[in-house]
């Protein structure tokens, strides 16, 4: 483990330990644990919650913390999100949701927090989408199998046309510091999630708004589309475990429902749609829980769940790892449960030829340490059982708490879907990048060999592929985090205690899809100038479109490169404030998680991640060619 990262885990740890905790965002319940009485804990008062968790830092007057009086100016909503999603997530994690809730009810006043949009935001009335068949990027990628690349057809948008490109419209969500959701879109519609659960459907060209709905937890991953009967639904899922279908012409809900019972559960990934059934992956916050030394470490499972469309009935559902059982006792005498985690952070692939549904998964929670944990896996599409599964790193069982403890994994996950691709000479494979800063490339009909694997960053913790690669035909495109955490002056009173090296972090790398040999690297860029929340690291997702790579960094730049070469193409600073199309005050950030869509000539990406001690922001940015006067 690297030193900075286990400096950061330390001061976590310390900082929950001596209650150094802030609190945001809105109320919603949610289902209790399920395994037994034995792993319940009692529900605590909001008072109490404050007094052990956040009075140490609140009512001491630390500098650039909010005052318990200024807390209970904000509404709770505001409270609650800071907690979920903000720039407190990283201190606040290890409380259970419903504790954050009830600190969060019991210091906010319960104002409305986000407005919505004015009526001057909203499209004409009768303003449709194009019809059917019209450029699209449905979910986490234009296709299933998740390479994330745009054909030229449906981009509409060359290399060349990279040098026009300027600002064509920014979308601001209220009173959100992060912008994380991954936009989709279809039939010239744009849909994207908050922060604060809303969930938008946009004009793609203009950026007006048809509909807002609201969903009861923060919404990062992808709406899918799919057709049913008469009508197109949108399915994703939110940050709190509830999965939703909504008509996607409206945005009325179809139905909800959640696919696990476990009070840590998070929705991350996108789902995956094919005939008529909907595959949802499940993760976790599990894994920061076990800082809190009263929590009984660790129940939850990674898993799958496949839903009917229509109703979202249980068509099956498979879990990673076995049902925990009790294992021991810590030393103040909190019960230990295994096996646990195995978490799946991302977007299912879908293999039709195959009959295959292959699912990433990150690391176990606790012991004993399961054969599925940091593995790619191969299940049935019609029932789920397990075909094959391919680990790459064995015995990783790793918690937050891990500076506390003598002998933890290294936190290898597989956060970025497998990409099913086929080579030149017509075999097929399954490439797979891990925060190893290994990219892996497999054997679908050999039960998951391992055909060639290439080291692309130095990984850890906080390194390596963090969430989604890009392939094109010819070039596996990998960009790696390995960002560099420097200590935190003594008194800074900085949220999150984090900082970055302005130097140290990132890189972009062509790997040949036949055999993983190096194309060629561009180096992360160093932060010009530098500044609060600047890194060079490229976690986010990865895009590629025919002649150019997009890639994203936490200094809030986005870039092309040359898919030939690495040679820059474009780069554009989000970090600047906007005048939005709705009104909001808006401001960029750093660049994490979904990468940039581009469909129709135009390129969108979502502008702010501070959780990790990035910088924040709450933009929707919408850029395209700048159309030249006619002589």
């Amino acid at each position: 483990m690297h030193t900075e990262i286990a400096a950061r885990l330390s001061s976590l740890t310390v900082t929950f330990l001596r209650a150094q905790s802030f609190c945001l965002a809105a109320a919603t319940l949610i289902a209790t644990h399920s395994l037994s009485a034995q792993l319940r804990q009692p529900q605590r008062s909001g008072a109490e919650i404050y007094l052990r968790s956040c009075a140490t830092c609140h009512d001491a007057g630390t500098p650039r913390t909010p005052t318990r009086t200024a807390l209970q100016a904000m509404s709770a909503a505001r409270i609650l999100r800071a907690l979920d999603v903000g720039v407190m997530t990283s201190i606040a994690s290890p409380l259970r949701r419903v504790d954050r809730q009830a600190v969060s009810t019991y210091l906010g006043t319960t104002s409305r927090d986000a407005s919505a949009p004015p009526a001057s935001a909203y499209c004409q009335a009768n303003t449709r989408a194009p019809a059917r068949g019209a450029a699209s990027w449905k979910g986490w990628g234009p296709v299933a199998t998740n390479a994330r690349y745009q054909p030229a057809d449906a981009a509409e948008l060359t290399s060349v046309d990279l040098k026009r490109m300027e600002l064509k419209w920014a979308f601001g969500f209220d009173g959100d510091v992060t912008a994380f959701g991954a936009p989709t879109v279809f039939e010239g519609t744009l849909v994207t999630g908050s922060a604060s659960g809303s969930v938008y459907a946009l004009d793609a060209r203009s950026g007006c708004v048809h509909w807002v709905f609201q969903a009861d937890g923060p919404v990062r991953s992808a709406p899918v589309p799919a057709a049913d009967a008469a009508s197109t639904l949108l399915f994703f899922g939110d940050q709190i475990g509830w999965f939703y279908a909504i008509d996607a012409a409206s945005g009325q809900l179809r139905w909800k429902k959640r696919v696990e019972a476990h009070e840590g559960t998070r929705l991350t990934g996108s789902p995956a749609v094919h005939n008529g059934v909907v595959f949802v992956p499940a993760a976790s916050w599990e894994e920061t829980r076990a800082l809190d030394p009263t929590y009984p470490c660790c129940t939850f499972r990674g898993s799958v769940t496949a839903l009917r469309m229509h109703d979202g009935g249980v068509v099956w559902k498979t879990y990673m790892v076995g049902r925990p059982k009790r294992t021991g006792g810590t030393a103040s005498g909190v019960a230990t449960f295994g096996p646990s985690g195995a978490g799946i952070w991302s977007t299912p692939t879908i293999d039709t030829a195959r009959g295959a549904l292959y699912v990433t998964t990150g690391d176990n929670y606790s012991a004993p340490a399961s054969a599925t944990s940091d593995a790619v896996v191969a299940l049935a599409l019609n029932d789920g059982h397990v075909r094959w599964t391919q680990q790459t790193t064995r015995g990783d069982v790793f918690t937050v708490a891990c500076a506390q403890r003598p002998a933890c994994g290294p936190d290898y996950d597989f956060g970025a879907s497998a990409m099913l691709l086929r080579a030149a000479d017509g075999r097929d494979m399954l490439v797979a990048g891990q925060k190893s800063g290994v990219v892996y490339a497999l054997d679908p009909d050999r039960k998951g060999r391992i055909l060639w694997s290439a080291r692309v960053g130095n990984g850890g913790t906080f390194g390596g592929v963090q969430w989604g690669m890009a392939a094109d035909g010819r070039h596996v495109y990998a960009a790696v985090s390995d960002v560099v955490r420097l200590p935190v002056a003594a008194g800074t009173g900085r949220v999150g205690a984090a900082t970055f090296d302005p130097v140290q972090g990132g890189g972009l790398t062509a790997l040949r899809i036949s055999d993983g040999t190096k194309a060629w690297f561009a180096p992360g860029r160093h932060c010009e100038p530098p500044r609060p929340g600047c890194s060079p690291a490229q976690s986010g997702a990865v895009s590629a479109i025919p002649g150019a790579v997009f890639s994203g960094s936490i200094d809030g730049h986005l870039r092309a490169f040359s898919s030939d070469d690495g040679a820059l193409l474009w780069d554009v600073d989000t970090v600047r404030d906007y005048a939005t199309l709705n009104g909001v005050a808006g401001k960029g950030g750093s660049l994490d998680g979904a990468g940039a869509v581009i469909v129709g000539g135009m390129v969108y990406v979502n502008s702010g991640y501070p959780r990790f001690g990035g910088m924040p922001g709450n933009v929707l940015l919408a850029f395209g060619p700048k159309v030249e006067p006619r002589k």
